[in-house]
C-alpha cells in the first residue's frame, strides 16, 4: 500500500478509531512501543539512556572482556544503529554510537591481534560513515579526540588497516 493511501484510509477513520489502532500497534509490536515511548518522553537524559542500550548491542559484538564470546558481527552492530536512528535521536547521539562500532572494532583488534580482510573493510566502512554523518551536521570536532583513538589503537594493525583509518582521518580532520 502507497503512503498516500494509507493516509487516506487514516483520515476516515474516526478519532477514537485512530487512538484504537495506534494503541493496538503500541500493544503489539515492540518497535512502536519503543518509539512511543522515546518520542513521548524526548529528554537528554532519556535520549542517552536509550543510547547506551543500543551501545550494548554494539558492544556486545566487539567483547573486549570476554573476547571468545564476542560475535564480531557488524551486520548486528550496524542494525542497533539502524534501529536507534529510526527514533530520530539528536545528530550527536546518533553520530556517538555510529563512532562507537568503529572505536570497538579498532580497539579489537588492537587488543587482540590482526584479523580478516572483511573485519577491517567494515571498521572503515563504518569509520568513514561515522565521520561523514558528522561532517554533514557539523559535529566533528565534538569527536575529534575519539576518531584520532582510532588512529591511534589501528596504527599497530597491518594488512593496511591502519593506513586506511588514517587516511580516512586525515580526509576529514587535516
Amino acid at each position: 500500500m502507497s503512503k498516500a493511501k494509507l493516509k487516506k484510509e487514516l483520515q476516515a477513520l474516526s478519532k477514537e478509531q485512530l487512538i484504537e489502532h495506534v494503541l493496538d500497534m503500541y500493544e503489539k509490536h515492540k518497535a512502536v512501543k519503543e518509539f512511543y515511548n522515546f518520542f513521548l518522553n524526548a529528554s537528554p537524559a532519556n535520549e542517552h539512556a536509550c543510547a547506551e542500550k543500543y551501545k550494548k548491542i554494539v558492544r556486545k559484538e566487539f567483547n573486549l572482556i570476554h573476547p571468545m564470546n564476542a560475535g564480531m558481527k557488524f551486520s548486528v552492530a550496524k542494525r542497533a544503529i539502524a534501529d536507534f536512528k529510526n527514533l530520530q535521536p539528536s545528530a550527536h547521539s546518533l553520530a556517538d554510537i555510529m563512532l562507537y562500532l568503529p572505536e570497538c572494532a579498532c580497539d579489537f583488534t588492537y587488543q587482540f591481534g590482526d584479523m580478516t580482510e572483511q573485519f577491517y573493510i567494515g571498521a572503515c566502512n563504518n569509520f568513514q560513515a561515522a565521520l561523514l554523518f558528522m561532517a554533514k551536521h557539523h559535529i566533528l570536532n565534538d569527536f575529534k579526540l575519539r576518531s584520532l583513538q582510532c588512529v591511534e589503537w589501528a596504527s599497530v594493525c597491518g594488512y593496511g588497516f591502519a593506513d586506511e583509518i588514517a587516511s580516512i582521518y586525515n580526509e576529514f580532520y587535516d
